[in-house]
């Protein structure tokens, strides 16, 4: 049933995935409003350029409090209901009855907004700027604007927020990448399997007009993918879903400009960072925001968005006021609906001026999956405690390293015209696996894995994934790491575990044959091993084969040489722990 109110409530369309990191609040604003939208709204850039909004806005007369929603993405369709990784700016009928205003907008170069699309560049961030100073002149607006939405719409919020526009009061970025880099090549290794096809996705959108997106196809499907029964279903859909239907598109034409040429500045022009990629990395500029911010992510994204959750913790470290809430499995499904109570206690407080209970209690509250129960911290990270386990030459993953030895695995590149593999081949991966735990063990925090390796090719890729296999033998992929050998280098002088990567230039071939120690920081994570579960490792130098762990299945560009690599019993893999 549904009253055109979207919420938890009994009448409401029902929201899915969770609403709230496990506490009640006070005062926020009930739904009491009906609704009127202005669509293609024409919304001037200082250089002349306009972007195209939809205006979302409350059926009465007075001023309201505005959040806005701005992407690449078709914003007429952010209502439709499906679950595509694109339909992330928020549910209108959640916002609106509730005294907000609204407002999706198209970037720059998309959705019939003027001027070229330059994917996360210093323009973008001017308009950005632009557009929140526009929504705070207009009629409908009191003056206090916010901004909302998951991904590319978190990203254009922290864009908003570090070029500080007046009436930007607070942002929500849950699910954001500051760092582009950081989320387009991975330590090196370049996120192919999703960078590829999301400029593609871009280009095909981008050229589609209102006649096919408030067509009567998309009406039917809207009134199929929200009706209740079907829309429920999607509350447990993972993001490889979007992959698949991302890569589904590949083969549709497009025009290649400026989809093709951003493509090969990421993927060709520009494979380690340079200029280029510095004009896309806000996390130098987020000590400019001096706005309250709210980040979250879900433990799940581990190759996209959640690696510049912590990044942009660490930098907001002087913002007055930062929350952070970390979701466990669906935390974050499309269409994105999720914390939406979470979001209306932060904006009811910051826009609205009510006491909503949104402050109170420690800064950081996070699921530990594996045990479903929400925690609390102060800081991040929370453990200051590590356990050491020796990749053992036996394939063991122990406390003890036993036996000194080693093991080795093989990565072939492309073009050797072998008709098949050979039966006296090593392996492509390798993996180590401990005992079965005789209790729990509460991991959260930054993991790394100290790799002691040798290759016999001047460059060659190190692939991690730390896994957590049942008593069955099932396992689960918790979390990953990734580093190109030849971009080796870390940072030193931060000797936690998990220590990012330099932002090294320069390839450095490595020794052929001899031994480095790798620091290879896997992302952090959370994670209650339970009592007879088992800590597996997996590691290859190239995860292209489908059988290789990848979660969300993102997979990379093959370094592209031939290697056998080694591995020494004195590799460890570090492990923060909870009491």
């Amino acid at each position: 049933m549904s009253s055109g109110v979207s919420g938890v409530d009994v009448g409401q369309r029902q929201l899915n995935g969770p609403q709230t990191t496990g506490r009640e609040y006070r005062n926020l604003s009930e739904p009491r409003f009906g609704a009127v939208a202005d669509c293609n709204v024409a919304v001037p850039m200082r250089d002349g350029v306009d972007l195209l909004a939809d205006v979302h806005r409350p059926a009465a007369n007075g001023r309201f409090p505005a959040l806005i929603a701005a992407s690449p993405y078709p914003r007429q369709i952010q209502d439709l209901g499906a679950p595509a990784g694109f339909i992330e700016a928020g549910a209108t009928d959640f916002w609106v009855p509730r005294g907000y205003v609204h407002v999706i907008a198209n970037v720059r170069g998309t959705g019939g907004s003027g001027g070229t699309f330059g994917f996360f560049d210093a323009r973008e961030r001017r308009d950005m700027y632009d557009l929140v100073e526009w929504v705070a002149a207009q009629p409908w607006c009191d003056g206090n604007v916010g901004m909302i939405g998951i991904s590319y719409f978190a990203m254009t919020q922290l864009e908003a927020a570090v070029e500080r526009p007046p009436h930007l009061k607070a942002i929500f970025p849950v699910a954001v990448t500051a760092d582009l880099y950081e989320a387009a090549v991975h330590h090196g290794l370049f996120n192919a399997s999703f960078v590829t096809p999301f400029l593609s996705m871009l280009g095909l959108t981008a050229e589609r007009t209102d006649h096919l997106w408030r067509g009567p196809l998309l009406g039917m499907a809207r009134h199929i993918l929200t009706s209740p029964r079907v829309h429920h279903k999607f509350a447990t859909m993972n993001g490889e879903a979007a992959v698949t239907m991302m890569h589904a598109l590949l083969k549709l034409p497009h025009d290649p400009h400026p989809w093709d040429e951003l493509w090969l500045d990421a993927a060709v022009r520009h494979p380690t960072r340079d200029t280029w990629w510095e004009e896309r990395n806000l996390l130098p500029l987020l000590g400019n925001i001096d706005i309250p911010v709210y980040l979250g992510c879900d433990w799940q994204n581990v190759p996209l968005h959640l690696p510049s959750t912590f990044t942009a913790w660490r930098a907001l470290s002087g913002s007055p006021t930062v929350r952070m809430g970390m979701l466990g499995e669906y935390g974050l499904t499309w269409p994105w609906e999720s914390l939406h109570i979470e979001a209306l206690a932060w904006y009811d407080h910051w826009l609205k001026g009510a006491d909503t209970g949104i402050l109170d209690g420690p800064a950081i509250r996070y699921i530990v999956p594996g045990a479903d129960e929400w925690h609390t911290a102060e800081s991040w990270p929370p453990a200051d405690g590590h356990r050491e386990l020796a990749l053992r030459a036996d394939g063991g993953l122990d406390s003890e390293e036993g036996d000194s030895g080693s093991r080795e695995f093989m990565a072939l590149g492309a073009g050797l015209s072998r008709a098949k593999p050979s039966p006296i081949d090593p392996p492509s991966s390798l993996t180590w696996t401990s005992r079965p735990l005789d209790g729990p063990l509460v991991v959260v925090g930054g993991i790394e894995l100290r790799l002691v390796a040798a290759a016999t090719a001047a460059d060659t890729a190190w692939i991690v994934t730390l896994q957590d296999v049942a008593p069955d033998g099932s396992a689960e992929d918790v979390t990953a790491g990734w580093v190109r050998a030849s971009l080796r280098e870390v940072d030193e002088a931060a000797s936690r575990p998990g220590a990012p990567v330099l932002p090294c230039r320069n390839l450095a071939t490595i020794p052929i044959g001899q031994d480095i120690t790798y620091r290879i920081p896997l992302v952090p994570n959370g994670r209650r091993f339970n009592t007879g579960h088992r800590i597996q490792l997996v590691l290859t130098s190239d995860d292209q084969d489908p059988s290789t762990p990848a979660i969300m299945n993102f997979r990379h560009a093959s370094v592209g040489t031939s290697s056998v690599n080694t591995v020494r019993a004195s590799s460890r893999l570090l492990l923060p722990v909870l009491p």
